[in-house]
């Protein structure tokens, strides 16, 4: 639901503003699973690209990283997925900076 807000309790005007309403957990996991699958085990994708489809809109996807981070924690602690940082793979329960998704790979 989008609300919609003509002003501000200062008094200020504003132009349309609106609450976004995020991604959910089932939506971001799937989202890195498919792009990930895409991809192939080899590969690595950006946590940019999943956020941008899961909200497409220029200005907005950036408000669905912190959603990716939290589905690609979960994912990679329960072994369906990895993450890399400069190239290597980093314990998910403890990263910092940027990383990368990937599928795990066999033996």
């Amino acid at each position: 639901m989008m609300t919609d807000t003509s002003s501000t309790d200062s008094g200020r005007e504003s132009s349309s503003a609106h609450l976004l309403t995020l991604p959910d957990e089932a939506a971001a996991d799937a989202a890195i699973l498919s792009l990930a699958a895409a991809c192939g085990p080899e590969r690595t994708i950006s946590p940019m690209d999943v956020a941008q489809a899961l909200l497409p809109a220029p200005a907005e996807w950036q408000r669905a990283l912190p959603v990716v981070r939290r589905a690609a924690v979960r994912l990679a602690l329960d072994g369906r997925l990895m993450i890399y940082r400069k190239g290597k793979p980093v314990d998910p329960a403890d990263f910092r900076g940027v990383y990368r998704l990937g599928l795990p790979q066999d033996g």
